[in-house]
């Protein structure tokens, strides 16, 4: 794995635990449910352009 791919596969693990540690920290008081729908929807938005960004290049001579 390259250095640039081990970046962005940092960033979607740091993603995957604000999804876990954010609901169940910061937002304990929320009584709603779409508090936390709307964080994962925006997550899951960042995790697709980040998996966009890592594949775009996929195929190209380096």
């Amino acid at each position: 794995m390259k250095m640039k791919e081990r970046k962005w596969t940092l960033i979607i693990f740091v993603i995957i635990l604000i999804a876990y540690i954010l609901p169940y920290t910061l937002f304990t008081n929320v009584t709603k449910w779409y508090g936390s729908f709307l964080l994962w929807t925006v997550l899951a938005l960042i995790t697709i352009m980040v998996n966009y960004l890592i594949t775009k290049d996929w195929g190209k001579e380096e």
